[in-house]
């Protein structure tokens, strides 16, 4: 079976589980291939994709804690940012491991391309201090030139966002540190990344004291994070990049270019660059948002999950682990429910199931067309 060279791995996908029985690593790694098959269509069917080498080797740990099996899954991938969260959003529908119920929840997506770049950096200004002899003047004055750019990059925040001189009025919000490292490179320092799909709390604080333009990739998954962010945070503009590509794959005079195109908000929802679907979300009112944060206050640090009915009149409090077969469940037609703590991409296509109009919890693993996702 094919590997993926350590040289094209772009992307890890960290994951955590838990299953309620004994379990063996085979049984895993079986459950990934065997219930994710025919979800994503022949292109991204993960066992082809292994022969191919698009994905590496599965790595699993796991240990036993009581009667269940508790455990992390990491997934290496040479595909794209969006292909590679579909993988990962595809393995939070696996409901069985093995004999037992199970629930496998996404941590996060690592860009190992990151650290990598963070040591040829650091590896290169040591070999060049070491060169000896002639070299031509004008090749070093390039080198330096492209390290003092992204030497640029700093972190912000508790969570340690990547992002360049965001000391101004004007701030560019994208997906990843490599589209940082890029509009860096096109000397567009006033930018941070999001560090994946889901929205940081240090981005919604920002987005009260300075002008936000988010710029995402020109794709579906680039739309769908857009609505996500318009939804949780003060932002002014939205760029895409050209269809089909992603920020870090544009040219300095792309990224310009683009910057130069961008809408407002207001264009963006009305239609200009994104067609509603017919099963469109809820917006939820001013008065529905505080009551909802109500709610998410008194719930949080109680691992449970409160489904709401139309009026925001609580049906059902379960754990928040179980409430992706709770929803199938209910006897009342359910509106909202307040999560505590992360709303994986199971919870979501079961709430879209169950007619649910607005999810609340702290962070979110993957998007969705039909449900507003909140973050009070």
């Amino acid at each position: 079976m094919a590997k993926v060279s350590p040289v094209s791995i772009k992307y890890m996908v960290h994951a955590n589980f838990v299953a309620e029985g004994a379990l063996e690593k085979p049984d895993v790694i079986g459950a990934i291939f065997g219930q994710t098959e025919g979800l994503l269509g022949s292109d991204l069917e993960m066992r082809e994709l292994q022969k191919e080498g698009k994905i590496g080797r599965i790595e699993v740990q796991l240990e036993r804690d009581g009667k269940k099996t508790v455990g992390k899954i990491q997934i290496p991938t040479a595909l794209d940012q969006s292909e590679t969260t579909l993988i990962a959003a595809a393995m939070e529908t696996i409901e069985r491991i093995g004999p037992t119920d199970a629930q496998i929840e996404i941590e996060r997506i690592e860009d190992v391309r990151g650290s990598k770049r963070d040591y040829i950096i650091e590896r290169a200004k040591k070999l060049m201090q070491e060169l000896s002899g002639s070299t031509d003047s004008r090749e070093i004055s390039n080198q330096i030139k492209e390290h003092n750019r992204t030497s640029d990059i700093s972190e912000y925040g508790d969570e340690k966002l990547p992002c360049g001189d965001i000391s101004g009025k004007e701030l560019i919000v994208v997906e990843g540190r490599a589209d940082v490292v890029n509009l860096i490179r096109a000397g567009v320092k006033n930018v941070i990344a999001m560090n994946g799909t889901k929205l940081p709390d240090a981005i919604r604080g920002l987005g009260m004291e300075k002008e936000i333009t988010l710029f995402v990739d020109g794709d579906r998954g680039g739309k769908l994070i857009a609505r996500n962010v318009i939804d949780n945070a003060r932002v002014k503009y939205v760029v895409f990049a050209p269809d089909g590509k992603e920020v870090e794959e544009l040219m300095p005079k792309e990224i310009l270019m683009n910057l130069r195109k961008k809408i407002s908000v207001s264009d963006f929802l009305g239609g200009r660059r994104f067609q509603e679907p017919e099963e469109s979300s809820a917006e939820a009112t001013p008065d529905e948002k505080k009551k909802l944060k109500q709610i998410s206050d008194s719930n949080n640090g109680s691992d449970k999950a409160v489904v709401l009915n139309r009026n925001l009149d609580e049906i059902k409090s379960v754990s928040s682990r179980t409430l992706s077969g709770a929803l199938k469940k209910l006897d009342e037609s359910p509106y909202a429910i307040v999560v505590d703590g992360t709303v994986t991409g199971s919870v979501i296509e079961a709430a879209g199931e169950a007619g649910i109009k607005i999810i609340v919890g702290s962070n979110f693993s993957a998007t969705s067309d039909k449900i507003q996702l909140l973050s009070l």
